[in-house]
């Protein structure tokens, strides 16, 4: 007998509704430029760059600046620039340990 049911859960999600969900993470990051990216992935292990790979893992056509243009609302540099601060070593660290966590996570 082969097993029909979803892996997980979230795979019956509707389409429409993930899409919903996932365009209002990307406007609330773009709001919130406080967050930084360093610490999103010291928190998370993901950031606003991850998301822009994420959708180019899911089918988007574009090449990786494309795909992050596309997330942050302007081209990657310019988001950098205005919005990005130099990370410290503390926050660094924490990346690190964070990222240690998502082998096989996502």
């Amino acid at each position: 007998m082969v097993n029909t049911e979803p892996a997980d859960e979230l795979d019956t999600l509707p389409d429409a509704v993930a899409a919903a969900a996932f365009r209002r993470l990307v406007r609330h990051l773009r709001h919130r430029t406080d967050a930084q990216n360093i610490d999103l992935m010291g928190l998370a292990g993901f950031c606003r760059n991850c998301l822009g790979d994420w959708i180019r893992d899911g089918g988007f056509p574009g090449d990786k600046e494309a795909a992050r243009t596309l997330i942050h609302g302007m081209p990657s540099a310019e988001w950098k620039a205005n919005h990005t601060t130099p990370a410290t070593p503390e926050q660094l660290a924490r990346m690190d340990a964070s990222v240690a966590l998502n082998a096989g996570g996502h």
